[in-house]
């Protein structure tokens, strides 16, 4: 019987809050984190019987060219969380520490990914370095910890860590013994605690047993399901004589921590692409080790709430793992990754970006030479919708491209390219058209963009609006107008069959000023930072009717 359904852990399923944890002492009252509560998706873990096994993922964000930026490694977003008001106290057994390094880490709110950067959030790391307790304290005002300590020596084999926050520092003791402290720097201000843990490549622990006691509460994720609307964008798009998708990029970490973002996601859309968390760097960031748990995560989301999943992206030049960058056998890699990611997925997601922004008007022959071009020619594009349709052979197929909703060199050469592969048999199903609006002279007016809808349908091909954004610099009007304006096409064009924007809220926006702390929002979406909509979402409703 594995920890997830141990009936045994019901009984300790909720700590009494206000229990204060006695100095140099461990409370008495407990509650057991692992059994009964969800370890199964939580990215580099396995459940057991003898504990959660961690494997090492070395997962990183990387630059357009591939550097790596920062480490971006796991939180367990779909297991349990601690809601605290005091002093508290966890308790983990790591076994089978080695001479790789094993990292445990509690995070006082979730990360944000935004694009190529991680939001990195307060936590405080816990691991065991070269045979050292190491502890790391991150106050979320960098990407770097703020602090950094070691102490002790000689630790390996089943260690047990305490891990004490009292009195604006945080304690921690192996075996009973206070070994460090450090200063807690507002980890927990914000009253919770979310748990992480990772090792260093070639490593690898158990994590045996897991407890908390203090002034907190166990929580565990919340009900995917969500109260609908009659008055929503989804429903009125239903009521259409023809309905089309209402679709919007959906980022995992808020969509646990944010309740009101929730609410907006589940209630409003009918179509979520996620927004990271399909792309390599996330789903394969080591060679032939995969992490599904937070596409999983969104997967799950998406049924509960009646949406399909449009998936996002399975050959790009961007987002990648260095690894996949520098290796020698680069169709070997891109085959693979399509059948074994689009094979995990099968039967769960409706469609899928196949291949991702692969034109270039500058070149002769209309196609960005990335590195797929570059080992493998114009044919690296037919390839990948051949293995994509074996791998699912019922899943809609989309070649996505941004700024061919406009006239001029990139619309020509990607009307060019997909009549060609219309031509040759390729199972390409449909064009994604991202109308993002980040200028002036990025706007496309409306009729030109159904000229562009009309000539694909002639190709037999289904469009969709898949990441429209548009930056409105405090004009709200012209921004509901250009949303709306594109909406209308949508609706009109029997082969359009979804409007979809890259996120809703400007919240969490990828137009944001990111790489800094605080990060300054964008304003490129429907909901503003507050979450209230804007004059867009009146707009979009409007060509609902």
């Amino acid at each position: 019987m594995t920890l997830l359904f141990r009936a045994a852990a019901v009984l300790a399923a909720v700590l009494v809050a206000g229990t204060a944890v006695p100095a140099g002492s461990t409370a008495a009252v407990s509650a057991d984190l692992l059994n009964g509560h969800n370890w199964s998706q939580f990215a580099g873990a396995r459940p057991t019987s003898s504990g959660v096994v961690i494997t090492p993922l070395d997962r990183w964000i990387t630059a357009t060219e591939g550097a790596r930026l920062q480490p971006n490694p796991p939180v367990n977003l779909a297991g349990p969380r601690l809601d605290v008001s005091g002093d508290f106290q966890v308790d983990a057994t790591l076994s089978g520490v080695d001479g790789k390094a094993a990292y445990f880490q509690l995070y006082g709110k979730v990360p944000v990914i935004y694009d190529e950067w991680r939001q990195e959030p307060p936590s405080v790391r816990t691991g065991i370095v070269g045979g050292k307790l190491q502890i790391a304290v991150w106050d979320g005002k960098s990407d770097k910890a703020a602090e950094t300590k070691t102490f002790g020596s000689g630790l390996s084999g089943d260690v047990s860590l305490s891990i004490r926050r009292s009195g604006g520092s945080v304690k921690v003791f192996v075996g009973g013994e206070q070994l460090g402290s450090v200063s807690e720097r507002g980890v927990f201000g914000a009253g919770t605690v979310w748990f992480g843990a990772d090792a260093a490549v070639g490593g690898g622990w158990t994590l045996r047993a897991l407890t908390a006691s203090g002034s907190a509460k166990v929580v565990d994720a919340p009900a995917w399901k969500q109260q609908p609307s009659s008055s929503s964008l989804r429903a009125k798009a239903a009521g259409l004589s023809r309905p089309i998708g209402i679709g919007t990029a959906v980022a995992s970490g808020p969509l646990v921590s944010d309740d009101g973002y929730r609410a907006i996601a589940g209630r409003e859309f009918t179509v979520l692409t996620p927004e990271n968390d399909m792309k390599p760097q996330f789903v394969q960031p080591s060679r032939g080790v995969y992490a599904f748990a937070e596409a999983d995560m969104l997967v799950d989301f998406a049924r509960a709430n009646d949406m399909a999943v449009h998936a996002h992206t399975l050959v790009w030049f961007e987002a990648l793992p260095s690894w996949m960058r520098s290796a020698s056998d680069k169709k070997t890699v891109m085959l693979d990754h399509i059948k074994t990611v689009a094979g995990h997925f099968k039967g769960r997601v409706a469609e899928w970006d196949v291949v991702n922004e692969p034109i270039n008007e500058d070149n002769s022959d209309g196609l960005e030479h990335n590195l797929w071009h570059q080992a493998m020619g114009a044919d690296y594009i037919p390839q990948a919708f051949r293995a994509a349709r074996a791998a699912d052979p019922n899943a809609v197929l989309y070649l996505n491209e941004y700024g061919a909703e406009q006239d001029g060199g990139r619309w020509d050469a990607l009307y060019k390219l997909v009549k060609k592969l219309r031509a040759d048999g390729v199972p390409i199903d449909g064009v994604g058209l991202q109308n993002h609006e980040y200028e002036k002279g990025d706007r496309t007016p409306p009729e030109t963009f159904r000229k562009h809808v009309r000539a694909l349908a002639a190709l037999g091909l289904k469009v969709r609006i898949s990441e429209m954004d548009v930056v409105s610099g405090g004009d709200t009007t012209m921004q509901a107008k250009e949303f709306a304006g594109k909406l209308a096409v949508c609706r009109d064009e029997p082969n359009c069959t979804t409007f979809g924007a890259w996120g809703f809220t400007d919240r969490y926006g990828s137009t944001a000023d990111a790489g800094k702390y605080p990060v300054g929002p964008g304003d490129a979406l429907p909901w503003d930072k507050s979450l209230t909509p804007k004059k867009a979402v009146t707009s979009l409703l409007a060509e609902l009717r």
